[in-house]
């Protein structure tokens, strides 16, 4: 009964907030950000202390701006669905211009890592509008619903999604597969969820990352780019930086430095804008 209230409750949002006019949106997801802030509950607790180890002497508003934007994240992804290509397009923007286009154009695909930043989905958004397909992973939440429901909404903007766990095919495999067709592959790389991961060092800290970034991009010789992201008044904007394998020596070495340099990537971007990233979870071993 518990998970159907669940599913029941995801499925209401994205009619519901999507029929909202969008500074009633706001204003209500913004006003949620702030009560749950006040609560003080165990996501924003867990955030402060991320937050911390991100700013030294982090002024405690940081957190409540870090509720607000994680908030906007939401509030943007249940109105996404009901846009428009055009929409799309303007709602993102990337730099260096020409870029990921020129990367694309080369056949080998493109694997595009990026932390837990601003609107990621409006950022596929704007992939699959430019005209490309996109392929990406996704982590089988429970209730089962809920997890159907997060599939069809990214299927919906154009997606490929591929489950991380107890899918049909092993993910990588797949995402090989995609890559050698030429396709982009945008993978979600801050958080380990196979416990598995590459131990990197994070803002000064000792924590795992997932390897599959970097094994696709030494698989398969495709690109390999961190995505940076931040909110501005209208829109997420973005900047790709390139990421170069090493060519010589073990595979777990390769691996290890690789997703060493991505790690170096995302905390170049969520220092300069830590109130956009959003981890509600526990991050550092």
């Amino acid at each position: 009964m518990k998970d159907r209230l669940i599913e029941i409750g995801y499925a209401a949002g994205w009619r519901l907030v999507r029929a909202l006019p969008l500074p009633a949106a706001r204003w209500l997801f913004r006003a949620g950000a702030d009560r749950a802030y006040r609560k003080n509950g165990p996501g924003t607790q867990r955030l402060r202390r991320n937050l911390a180890q991100v700013v030294p002497d982090m002024p405690d508003s940081l957190v409540r701006d870090g509720l607000r934007s994680y908030a906007r994240y939401w509030m943007e992804a249940f109105r996404l669905p009901s846009q428009s290509k055009e929409q799309f397009l303007a709602g993102f923007q990337l730099g260096p211009e020409g870029e990921l286009a020129a990367a694309i154009a080369a056949g080998k695909g493109v694997v595009l890592a990026l932390p837990h930043l601003a609107n990621w989905d409006a950022a596929a958004a704007w992939v699959v509008s430019n005209g490309w397909p996109l392929a990406t992973v996704a982590e089988r939440l429970k209730p089962e619903g809920v997890f159907r429901q997060f599939v069809a909404y990214r299927e919906n903007l154009g997606m490929e999604v591929i489950p991380l766990n107890g899918g049909a095919r092993a993910p990588l495999d797949v995402l090989t597969e995609r890559l050698e067709q030429g396709w982009p592959v945008a993978l979600l790389g801050d958080r380990d969820l196979s416990r598995s991961g590459v131990e990197v060092t994070f803002f000064g800290g000792r924590t795992r990352m997932p390897a599959g970034p970097a094994i696709l991009a030494i698989r398969t010789g495709a690109p390999l780019y961190a995505a940076d992201l931040w909110f501005t008044e209208t829109r997420t904007v973005g900047v790709l930086r390139r990421i170069i394998p090493p060519e010589q020596g073990p595979l777990d070495v390769r691996v290890k430095q690789t997703t060493q340099a991505l790690a170096d990537a995302y905390a170049k971007g969520i220092a300069e804008h830590p109130q956009d990233w959003h981890m509600l979870q526990r991050l550092w071993l």
